[in-house]
């Protein structure tokens, strides 16, 4: 998942993750489109250390002998060619300058790279959601970055995701400076890295943010795939530009194809365009040849704009709507939709959107902030582009407003939106924290995760429990805050003897009460005042304890499993919190 080490990364998304999701296929394409078609990586055609031009992939090379010194001896070449041959000599020219030109600008590129561009080692470890209280082996893995104004270094969220340790080395330097994390956004795939030493940022120079790039514009990916230890670059032209599945973040977002091949190592460099960069280098698309996928600028300064405003990654706005197409003329007929009209059908709304208390089921979307929706979702991109229209509600701000034009019983109404991040009801994915744990008599309580769920192995959709895995993909929050709570394991003892089959099981009520999440549950465990305690779980599965003999047994294993504390330091924490008031209230 980070920097070098090359793996797919298999994680679907939630069904309300980005801003809107088209029912145009069945769940199983949808599965596919996810699961293990695109990984991380860096491109890596070219080492320093090797001083030459390979001609088959157009690459450039830093060295002695430039590409600029082969380029020219060819054009001599078709220059005499073309004193035989007078009648297409024009073409040829134009296209060795065309040549000369690209090849100018990838040289260019190379240059400012070199004060900029650095390279991230990093040392992390992620948790294990089977066994909460306690991390996987430590790993490392490379990656690289680049500076940006303000002093800081700009990279992916999946270079530094679960970090313990970072370090940085800027291009010609053997020194290794220690980095920070300041800021990570995961559904973007975005970080920013600051370091301290003022002797690192001698001779630095930061990059500028360009524009999103043209089809066919010619782009040069710089960074340190595998393969090498030195600098690399990778030329490419621009091959698509449309909202791409992020696989790190598992969500919908702008991203642009390029033909250059992006390499583990390769992931958070810049791809620059002339003298400015077009985007950042982060996944590539496995089993194609040369495809891979930049972040744009757009979704750059969308990331930086919310931590220089809030001093933390604040998310993208979501509709929080399910829709479906119109492109069905009998459904268009149903619906009272007149020629003129195009627009989406909502299916589903999220409760907890503010669209749920305006917007209503079967209601057609037909204008986002004035601008219409075709039929099949998609919006007017530049020069006969055209791209889904959750793309406009993600480049929202936090709590900006919308102005949405619906069809509703063969009427046309206005209506005016607030837009904010929504959190799913199973998390796609939780980096950079220790899950949340609750033992009590040896059952041991989680809230239901997708990384849970990812503990079951790369096909984990087919081999997790089937019940907990659609209910992670298909269910909506009712209310802030909730969670699904289950068993996770049964830590054997006697006092839980014949329990143990009811594990994988979701934890409906404790005494009578139905839990919210895993902080009620705890809650109303550790405040029980009755002498015995009752979990209620999923198939109408009951587990009956006596409390004393409980918390003595609870004890017992923890000291049998090394395990340190009998809940998450976030519910302690809580536990602290509670009894404090308790105490201030008496």
């Amino acid at each position: 998942m980070l920097g070098s080490s090359f793996r797919t990364v298999r994680r679907l998304c939630s069904t309300f993750s980005s801003s809107v999701l088209l029912e145009d296929c069945s769940l199983q394409r949808h599965l596919n489109n996810i699961i293990g078609k695109a990984s991380y990586g860096a491109s890596s055609v070219i080492d320093t250390e090797n001083n030459y031009t390979n001609r088959a992939t157009g690459s450039i090379e830093i060295g002695p002998c430039s590409s600029s010194l082969a380029t020219s001896a060819h054009v001599l070449r078709s220059s005499r060619a073309a004193a035989r041959r007078p009648r297409p000599r024009r073409v040829r020219t134009r296209q060795q300058q065309k040549k000369m030109m690209t090849d100018a600008d990838a040289y260019s590129a190379i240059e400012l790279a070199l004060d900029s561009v650095v390279k991230i080692f990093t040392v992390s470890s992620s948790p294990n959601y089977f066994l909460p209280w306690q991390n996987k082996s430590q790993r490392e893995s490379m990656g690289s970055g680049f500076v940006i104004p303000g002093r800081k270094i700009l990279t992916n969220a999946h270079v530094v995701a679960d970090h313990t340790f970072v370090l940085v080395r800027k291009h010609g330097s053997p020194t290794k400076y220690r980095a920070e994390v300041q800021a990570i956004g995961h559904e973007c795939d975005l970080a920013i890295l600051v370091v301290e030493s003022e002797e690192f940022w001698e001779g630095m120079n930061f990059l500028e943010l360009g524009d999103i790039p043209y089809l066919q514009e010619a782009v040069a990916v710089v960074g340190y795939p595998q393969g090498g230890d030195n600098i690399s670059v990778t030329k490419g032209v621009v091959s698509r530009v449309e909202p791409t599945q992020y696989v790190h973040g598992a969500t919908q977002l702008m991203a642009i194809q390029i033909d250059a091949a992006i390499n583990p190592g390769n992931s958070g460099g810049p791809a620059i365009m002339g003298n400015k960069v077009a985007g950042v280098a982060f996944q590539n698309l496995a089993g194609a040849e040369n495809i891979g996928y930049i972040i744009p600028v757009p979704v750059i300064k969308h990331f930086l704009a919310g931590v220089e405003e809030s001093g933390k990654y604040v998310g993208f706005c979501s509709l929080g709507l399910l829709c479906q197409p119109t492109e069905n003329i009998q459904l268009r007929n149903h619906f009272k939709m007149q020629s003129e009209m195009t627009g989406v059908l909502v299916s589903k709304i999220n409760p907890l959107s503010d669209a749920y208390n305006i917007l209503k089921k079967d209601d057609i979307i037909l204008t986002f902030d004035g601008v219409p929706i075709a039929n099949d979702g998609t919006v007017p991109f530049r020069n006969r582009e055209r791209i889904t229209f959750d793309y406009l509600v993600s480049m929202k701000k936090p709590y900006e407003t919308a102005v949405v034009k619906v069809l509703r019983d063969w009427k046309e109404y206005e209506f005016t939106i607030t837009l904010r991040p929504l959190q799913p009801l199973v998390p796609v994915h939780q980096f950079d924290k220790l899950p949340s744990y609750y033992i009590f008599a040896g059952l041991l309580f989680v809230p239901l995760t997708q990384p849970y769920l990812h503990e079951y192995g790369e096909d984990w959709y087919n081999t997790s429990p089937r019940r907990l895995c659609e209910r992670a993909l298909r269910e909506l929050p009712k209310k802030a805050g909730e969670q699904l709570v289950i068993l996770s394991q049964v830590l054997m003892d006697d006092i839980n003897a014949g329990y143990e089959r009811l594990a994988e099981l979701q934890v409906k009520k404790v005494n009578g009460v139905e839990i919210e999440n895993l902080k009620h549950l705890c809650q109303l465990v550790e405040n029980c005042s009755k002498e015995s305690v009752r979990f209620d779980l999923d198939d109408e599965r009951v587990i009956a304890l006596n409390y004393h003999l409980a918390k003595i047994a609870t004890s017992i294993i923890l000291k049998r499993h090394r395990i340190p504390s009998a809940m998450s330091s976030d519910l302690i924490d809580e536990q602290k919190g509670l009894e404090l008031g308790l105490v201030c209230s008496r």
